[in-house]
């Protein structure tokens, strides 16, 4: 009886749950640190990070509806989560787009997907960038989230160069809890943005 009471407490043991780097980084040095500066009365103040969305527009995929399985499969491997196809909201007649038509895909990543990725674009991704020197202060949105583009997927190094049909950009969206520019700048310059001064 006593053997079958330890084997699950063993299996248990070695399903230890993984917590990514940055949010132990988070909970233990920047939370408090964040609390410091800015004098918070109550932890539930202190700025986190809610989602990440990366966002992927094709115009292209109207013509040719391959292009967005090639955007999607990209996507897939850089966030590790599979996208939505998004969809023109109104028709334009200049750019011959209807009402319904699949124009692009995005990601909203939460939890330890949201912090991996956040950690592998701050710390491998964008120092891949050529020329890279730090991205721009000034894409606040005046509540504390944070909105920059990368111009090439290549950056990730999940994408294989041979295997891509076309070089694509994309946006990311980081969304804080945070109340002001200032505090969601500190929040993500701590977590390791490469702001330029």
């Amino acid at each position: 009886m006593a053997e079958k009471k330890a084997a699950p407490a063993a299996e248990n043991a070695a399903e230890e749950k993984y917590v990514p780097r940055l949010r132990t980084k988070y909970a233990e040095e920047i939370a408090p640190a964040l609390m410091k500066k800015f004098e918070y009365k109550s932890v539930m103040e202190i700025p986190k990070l809610d989602k990440i969305t990366v966002n992927v527009g094709c115009g292209e995929a109207r013509d040719n509806t391959k292009v967005l399985d090639a955007v999607v499969a990209d996507l897939t491997k850089i966030c590790g989560q599979k996208p939505v196809v998004t969809k023109a909201k109104k028709s334009v007649a200049n750019f011959k787009l209807r009402e319904g038509m699949n124009i692009g895909v995005k990601v909203t990543l939460r939890g330890n997907r949201m912090w991996d990725f956040l950690d592998r674009l701050f710390s491998i991704a964008l120092p891949r960038v050529r020329d890279f020197r730090g991205i721009n202060p000034n894409g606040f949105d005046g509540r504390g989230n944070y909105a920059m583009g990368v111009r090439e997927q290549l950056i990730f190094p999940e994408i294989d160069y041979d295997k891509i049909d076309k070089i694509r950009g994309m946006d990311i969206v980081f969304t804080t809890t945070a109340k002001t520019d200032e505090e969601g700048r500190e929040l993500l310059s701590l977590l390791g943005a490469p702001f330029t001064r």
